[in-house]
């Protein structure tokens, strides 16, 4: 059953007490590098600075490399609509509002292949 997170915070606490999270910063991790986007992910990242870095690419890619962000999200499997539907006044928001759906959506793989997979 893949829940539904009020926030990132929520979703992350979620993957540790599931002793997922591991598996989903290695899922980001793997996603990030063919997506050809460089982020350092630690095996030992706290949830709260896994937040922190992954928010802050997404800022620098919408900001400086904006066809990189695209090809990003497109790796993730980020739906269009779900980007197109975020209401914020600024890229700060939208950033941290992109990085909640990449982590919802990496948060579904890691559930998906743990629940069904070999």
């Amino acid at each position: 059953m893949v829940v539904n997170f009020p926030d990132i915070s929520a979703l992350l606490k979620h993957a540790k007490n599931q002793s997922l999270y591991q598996n989903l910063v290695a899922q980001l991790q793997k996603d990030f590098v063919f997506a050809n986007v460089f982020i350092e992910l630690p095996d030992n990242i706290s949830p709260k600075d896994l937040k922190t870095l992954v928010h802050e690419k997404v800022y620098y890619l919408i900001m400086e490399k904006f066809t990189d962000y695209l090809n990003l999200l497109y790796i993730i499997d980020v739906p269009e609509k779900v980007v197109k539907a975020i209401e914020a006044t600024d890229v700060v928001e939208i950033s941290e509002q992109v990085t909640f759906e990449i982590l919802k959506r990496e948060w579904q793989k890691v559930w998906f292949r743990n629940e069904y997979g070999s």
